[in-house]
């Protein structure tokens, strides 16, 4: 089929990329001329594991090609997907919709027969309504440029094996004739018995959102029993094991830590509790609030942590963090629990270095007040703290013996709990990662409810907390 790809950001260029690799005649377009250059030379504008292989091959095939021009795209398309950002509006938890009505607005009056306009884009329930309004009137092909759903659940990191062999797909159609063209567009997905839910626009759409919000839930929840553990001197990887053994729950998503970040979950969750409010829902979903706070409330635990590993003052004392990107895999820094941390250690005076396999550049471009770089024994050398933040394999592999050799002090806050703590003891490390004890830890079951009160509600916690919290927390979350 010919299909267009508007948008060829992180979502559009694998979509665009592995439609054309399945055989499909694939246009993908997008305003910024670098980036449309960049891949018509088979160079991905992001890392993505795989995706430089696909685009190679469906670049060879002369199935896939970019251009900037979205009547070029009318002409050529029978599907149009739309793959542009949704991210949040500026002073407001709402999504920003300007990119997807602008599309629409460039694209509806250069369609002048049946059509199919797709969205894949992340938006707030009621917008295939609206849109199927809009292009009505924008396009000469009126009513006959049908508007259709399809919501994307790519994983950073594993986005072209979600692609190609998604765990569902969700389609969100008014007629057949819109059913009969996505089930044409996927037939090897089908083909290969990958679940296919045919539905209305409105349930589509709140699949993506409803998805994730149940997926921060599952984190935030283990977040806050770390942060009980803590007070209580309990072990909350020895928790989340006994939950995950109950098949109500699951031990996926069970790994406490510095919590979520990213271009799409934060995000998601705060637009659907701002569109569930003007549909008059939100008391339904007020707890996503604190979902959302338990999430931020981990990255100001991890700054106190520092703090008080190294004295209480972190003027003038170098720190290491570990991580860069909100997730391994990814070069992506958007909303980056690890960046964040790291930005406010540097903003309460430390000497930061950040290293990161892949993120390192995107890093320095977000915040160049910070030294970052891809040389890890560099960004650790002299180090009095070294902070793990995001859960690349490699940190998993460092060997903490010749580490040690080359750091100051050696102090570990492990903000992910994935590095083997008792190697890292044993090599002259003193470790500290939320929600586990230290093994000498005393854990008086008589004072857990003195203790809870004390991490809470102490000055010195307060005072950390309080001097962190501006500089980590984003400016809608303070």
């Amino acid at each position: 089929m010919r299909l267009t790809v508007i948008g060829t950001g992180y979502l559009g260029a694998v979509h665009a990329a592995c439609m054309a690799d399945i055989g499909h005649d694939v246009l993908g377009v997008d305003v910024d001329v670098e980036k449309i250059t960049a891949l018509t030379e088979g160079r991905p504008p992001f890392y993505e594991p795989g995706l430089d292989d696909v685009l190679t091959r469906a670049l060879a095939s002369g199935r896939l090609h970019f251009t900037t021009s979205l009547r070029e795209a009318a002409a050529h398309g029978e599907v149009h997907f739309v793959c542009v950002g949704t991210p949040q509006q500026a002073g407001s938890q709402a999504a920003d919709l300007r990119y997807v009505d602008a599309v629409v607005d460039g694209l509806a009056p250069h369609l002048p027969a049946s059509c199919l306009v797709v969205g894949k884009s992340t938006v707030p329930v009621g917008t295939t309504d609206r849109l199927t309004t809009r292009i009505a009137g924008l396009a000469p092909a009126g009513v006959r440029a049908e508007v259709a759903w399809n919501p994307e659940f790519l994983r950073e990191g594993f986005a072209v094996e979600d692609t190609l062999r998604p765990d569902r797909l969700v389609v969100g159609v008014t007629s057949p004739e819109a059913d009969d063209t996505l089930r044409r567009v996927y037939a090897p997905m089908l083909d290969a018995g990958v679940p296919y839910l045919s539905t209305d626009p409105n349930t589509a759409e709140l699949v993506k959102v409803a998805a994730n919000s149940f997926l921060a839930t599952k984190i935030s929840f283990i977040n806050a029993m770390a942060e009980v553990c803590d007070a209580a001197g309990a072990d909350v990887a020895t928790l989340a094991d006994a939950l995950g053994h109950d098949s109500r729950i699951g031990r996926r998503f069970l790994n406490a830590g510095l919590g979520f970040g990213g271009g799409c979950l934060p995000k998601d969750i705060r637009a659907f509790t701002a569109r569930a409010q003007e549909l008059g829902a939100g008391p339904a979903v007020a707890f996503l609030d604190q979902i959302d706070e338990i999430n931020q409330r981990q990255r100001t635990r991890t700054v106190a942590f520092a703090r008080r590993m190294v004295g209480g003052d972190l003027t003038g004392r170098r720190v290491t963090v570990l991580g860069a990107t909100f997730k391994p895999d990814s070069d992506d820094v958007r909303d980056s629990p690890a960046l964040a941390v790291a930005a406010a250690l540097h903003r309460l005076g430390a000497d930061v270095r950040v290293h990161d396999p892949e993120g390192a550049a995107n890093a320095q471009l977000a915040h160049p007040e910070l030294r970052c770089g891809s040389d890890l024994l560099t960004a650790c050398r002299g180090a009095e703290l070294v902070l793990h933040l995001t859960e690349w394999g490699q940190y998993r592999e460092v060997d903490p013996d010749k580490l040690a050799r080359v750091v100051r002090e050696p102090l570990l806050i492990d903000g992910r709990n994935a590095l083997p703590h008792d190697e890292w003891r044993a090599a002259g490390w003193t470790v500290k990662a939320l929600g586990r004890p230290a093994p000498t830890d005393r854990r008086p079951s008589a004072r857990a409810g003195e203790r809870l009160r004390a991490t809470i509600a102490s000055p010195a916690t307060e005072r950390d907390r309080d001097a962190a919290v501006a500089s980590v927390l984003p400016a809608g979350r303070r």
